[in-house]
C-alpha cells in the first residue's frame, strides 16, 4: 500500500501539469502558492522535494493571447521563453512566503543521454537539495529540437525519479487520477485506484484520456512514465492536483487518485540510467544459448553467442540486444565497436587478441553494464 512507501520516504519528485496550474488568461498564482506551500511543509518535515513543472509555454501562450501552441518550432520555442520567466518568478514568490528558495534547471535529453553530464546534473540537484533549495525542473523547450527531446514531462519526471533516486512520484494532473474511460465525458467512468502490472486494458484505458487543452502527455505519458519507476521499485500516484492540500492528505494517509505499485526489489541507480535514459545505437542478435547464459544465469554476453551486428556504434555505446527471432531481451554498454564486434562475433575470447591485436575485454556486454527488458 502507498502509506507504507509514504512513512519512509525521504525524497519524493512531484510533477505539475500545464492544466493545473494556468488560468484562463494566465497562470493560476492561487494553485501554484497552495502546492508550493505543500511543498514547504513537506520540507520542513525533513522530506527532500524535487519539483517538475510545465506551464512555461502555456504562460507564454496566455501572455500572447494566442490559444493553441504554434505548429513551427521556432515559434513554440519562443512561446517556451516567454513564459519560462513568468512560471519561476510565481514560484519564486510563492516559495518565498514560507522561506523557501528555488533553482531553475532546465534539460534536454542530451544531458541525460551523456552519463558525465548525468552525473554533474545529479551532482547539482544534490547540492540544491542539501542547500534546502527547491529545484524547479523542465524541460529546455527553447533550444530542443526532435532528435534531443524528452518528449513531456511525465516522461521527464520519471526521468528525474531514476536520477535522484527518489522514494516517491507524484504526478499532479487535472482528473482525479486513470480512468476505464474518459470521465470528462462519460458519467459512468470508473476510477482505477491501484495499477498492479500493465495489462494491455490499462494502456487502452489510457489512450482513451487525451491531454486538456494545454497538456502534451495525457493519461498514456503516465503510464509510460509508471512503467520505468515502478520497474526500478520506485511508488507512483496520479492524482488531481487542484485538490486541496493534496500532498499533504496523500501523507496523510488519504487514498486519492491512482497508485501505481513498484517491483519489489530496487533497481540499481547505474542500471536505470541504462535502462530508462540512454536510447539503443544498434542492436546485437544473439544465439539460444548466449540467451539462457544471460537471462537465466547472469552471465555477460561473450563474442561467441553474437550471430549479428546491427547499426553502428562506439565503444561504451549503449546497444540492444535480442534473440534469433527478434525479440529484445536486454539493453547494454558495448566494450567493443560495431566493426571490431562484426569481427569478433562467434569467436572464443581466447581468439580475440588474434583477431584484432589485441584484448582489452573477454566480454562484449559485461552483466554488469546490462538490464534485462523484464527488469524495465
Amino acid at each position: 500500500m502507498p502509506e507504507q512507501f509514504l512513512n519512509q520516504a525521504k525524497r519524493i519528485v512531484v510533477k505539475i501539469g500545464s492544466n493545473v496550474i494556468t488560468a484562463a488568461n494566465s497562470l493560476n498564482l492561487e494553485v501554484i502558492e497552495a502546492i508550493s506551500n505543500q511543498i514547504s511543509m513537506l520540507m520542513d518535515r525533513g522530506i527532500e522535494v524535487i519539483l517538475v513543472s510545465s506551464g512555461a509555454q502555456s504562460a507564454g501562450l496566455r501572455k500572447m493571447g494566442m490559444t493553441t501552441r504554434p505548429t513551427e518550432m521556432p515559434k513554440r520555442q519562443a512561446i517556451a521563453a516567454i513564459g519560462q520567466s513568468g512560471l519561476m518568478m510565481a514560484y519564486e514568490n510563492s516559495f518565498e512566503q514560507s522561506g523557501k528558495k528555488v533553482a531553475q534547471i532546465l534539460l534536454t535529453a542530451e544531458d541525460l543521454n551523456n552519463r558525465k553530464r548525468y552525473l554533474n546534473a545529479r551532482n547539482t540537484l544534490n547540492t540544491l537539495i542539501e542547500w534546502k533549495v527547491v529545484p524547479i525542473i523542465n524541460e529546455n523547450d527553447t533550444v530542443m529540437m526532435e532528435e534531443i527531446k524528452l518528449g513531456d514531462n511525465d516522461n521527464l519526471s520519471a526521468m528525474i525519479a531514476l536520477l535522484m533516486d527518489a522514494d516517491f512520484l507524484f504526478i499532479l494532473t487535472d482528473i482525479e487520477g486513470l480512468y476505464d474511460k474518459d470521465p470528462r465525458r462519460f458519467s459512468d467512468a470508473q476510477l482505477i485506484s491501484k495499477v498492479t502490472s500493465f495489462k494491455k486494458e490499462i494502456e487502452e484505458f489510457a489512450g482513451h484520456i487525451l491531454p486538456g487543452t494545454l497538456g502534451t502527455g495525457g493519461m498514456l505519458s503516465k503510464i509510460k512514465a509508471a512503467k520505468k519507476v515502478t520497474s526500478a521499485g520506485i511508488p507512483m500516484i496520479v492524482v488531481k492536483g487542484n485538490v486541496k492540500n493534496i500532498l499533504l492528505r496523500l501523507f496523510e494517509g488519504e487514498k486519492q487518485g491512482t497508485y501505481f505499485v513498484p517491483k519489489n526489489k530496487k533497481l540499481a541507480s547505474r542500471k536505470c540510467w541504462i535502462a530508462h535514459t540512454i536510447a539503443p545505437k544498434g542492436s546485437l542478435v544473439i544465439d539460444d544459448g548466449a540467451v539462457r547464459a544471460v537471462r537465466e544465469n547472469g552471465k555477460s554476453l561473450l563474442p561467441i553467442g553474437v550471430v549479428k551486428v546491427e547499426g553502428v556504434f562506439e565503444e561504451g555505446s549503449p546497444v540492444a540486444f535480442k534473440t534469433l527471432r527478434n525479440e529484445t531481451i536486454g539493453i547494454g554498454l558495448v566494450n567493443y565497436r560495431s566493426s571490431d564486434v562484426e569481427l569478433i562475433k562467434g569467436l572464443k575470447t581466447s581468439q580475440i587478441e588474434a583477431c584484432l591485436g589485441s584484448k582489452h575485454y573477454d566480454e562484449i556486454i559485461h552483466r554488469n553494464n546490462m538490464v534485462l527488458k523484464d527488469l524495465f
